[in-house]
């Protein structure tokens, strides 16, 4: 559904535009609301309502009994901000998920199918220099053809 990387920055007033394509992904599959919330890796994980909703009852079912349970859904669901764009397409993101993922103004979007990272510029660029050279021999180990 979400595909691509975008380079975008936020705005004097916090907000962010989603890309274009994003934008008309939403609207061709009537999504009014996403959820932002504390990623892993150091980027934002960014949901249609629907999916989060599916997300949302697979991390409910970790056992609270659990320490990594507890400490996983409470760092995870703690974070979570609904969002909806305004009609140019722009979210305003709390300060406390700009400072998780290192966000000061370059920020890089990307879409991963059922959902968008959000990146500082930073952050992606060192990922994706520390994560290509290993694309091949991760794709072998789980990828089955």
């Amino acid at each position: 559904m979400f595909y691509g990387e975008y380079s975008h920055s936020i705005d004097r007033k916090g907000r962010l535009i989603l890309p274009a394509k994003f934008r008309e992904v939403a609207k061709n599959n009537f999504i009014d609301k996403f959820f932002v919330t504390r990623g892993l890796d150091k980027c934002l994980f960014m949901f249609s309502e629907e999916e989060w909703k599916s997300q949302e009852n697979k991390f409910k079912a970790i056992s609270f009994t659990k320490q990594e349970g507890r400490t996983f859904n409470r760092i995870y669901f703690s974070g979570a901000v609904d969002v909806i764009p305004d009609k140019q397409g722009r979210i305003l993101l709390p300060q406390y998920l700009k400072d998780f993922a290192g966000i000061k103004r370059e920020v890089i979007i990307v879409g991963i199918s059922n959902r968008i990272e959000i990146w500082s510029a930073q952050g992606w660029e060192e990922f994706y220099a520390n994560s290509r050279q290993s694309f091949e021999g991760i794709a072998e180990k789980l990828v089955d053809n």
